[in-house]
């Protein structure tokens, strides 16, 4: 399946996202080694762009949403209760728990 945002095929989850916010993600997460200039610069360019678009931080925020939704389950090793009260030995009589 293609993920096609405004016309243009992304070929990464990091291209996505880029497209569809509009801006690099770099802007936003910084880069690592960064000197504190560089972060200072960076931030002061993201406030500027902000303040220009107003819907931007309404799209970062879909966005945010969506990739939260999507990759909860991964990103905090969440096992549905009823596969985990499945997995659970069950616990045989006048045994201590």
């Amino acid at each position: 399946m293609k993920n096609i945002v405004s016309g243009h095929v992304a070929v990464s989850a990091d291209e996505f996202v880029e497209l569809a916010l509009g801006t690099p993600l770099d802007l936003w997460l910084g880069v690592e080694g960064e000197s504190e200039m560089e972060r200072a610069a960076r931030m002061d360019a993201a406030r500027d762009i902000l303040a220009e678009e107003l819907e931007l931080l309404d799209r970062v925020s879909v966005v945010a949403a969506e990739a939260i939704e999507a990759f909860a389950p991964n990103l905090f090793n969440v096992i549905p209760l009823s596969c985990a009260a499945a997995r659970r030995r069950p616990v045989r009589k006048g045994a201590v728990a």
